[in-house]
């Protein structure tokens, strides 16, 4: 099946059997390796990106139901300041152990600074409660995301 869609701003097509997930076609077809396989159930986070600009576990949709959509993945990201500010906010503040987490981490931490760029630690808690980290004990993270929102402040 064919399938169009937009991937990090790039137009794409791809020919892939129409129970191909989304994950594995970014990763096995697209050679996207940001989006992890995790859990394959929608439950870790691992594979998080965004779909129309809000984040979703991409293992859980198959592939053709992002025909027509705009898909941005961390490789679509890297360049933007406030993901700049987010992956350094991240290491100075000892939020990235093993890193399997960290690109669906970032991702969610992303569309939450996108929208409200002064966050509760609450509202990050929510925001990404999608996301399971087996190392930090999310505090770090938190303490990341917050960190984060107050450089885009300043600039």
């Amino acid at each position: 099946m064919e399938v169009n869609f937009t991937l990090n701003g790039e137009k794409a097509t791809v020919d892939v059997p129409p129970y191909t997930t989304l994950t594995d076609m970014l990763r096995d077809e697209m050679n996207i390796q940001s989006v992890k396989k995790g859990c394959e159930h929608g439950e870790c986070g691992a594979c998080t990106l965004l779909v129309n600009g809000l984040p979703v576990a991409s293992c859980i949709i198959l592939a053709p139901q992002v025909e027509g959509k705009h898909i941005t993945t961390l490789e679509g990201l890297e360049h933007k300041a406030m993901m700049i500010d987010l992956r350094q906010a991240y290491i100075e503040n000892g939020a990235i152990q093993c890193g399997f987490c960290t690109p669906g981490m970032l991702i969610s931490s992303y569309a939450l600074l996108r929208d409200n760029q002064n966050p509760s630690p609450d509202e990050v808690k929510l925001a990404i409660e999608g996301n399971i980290c087996r190392c930090t004990g999310f505090t770090k993270i938190i303490e990341a995301v917050l960190d984060a929102a107050e450089r885009i402040a300043v600039e």
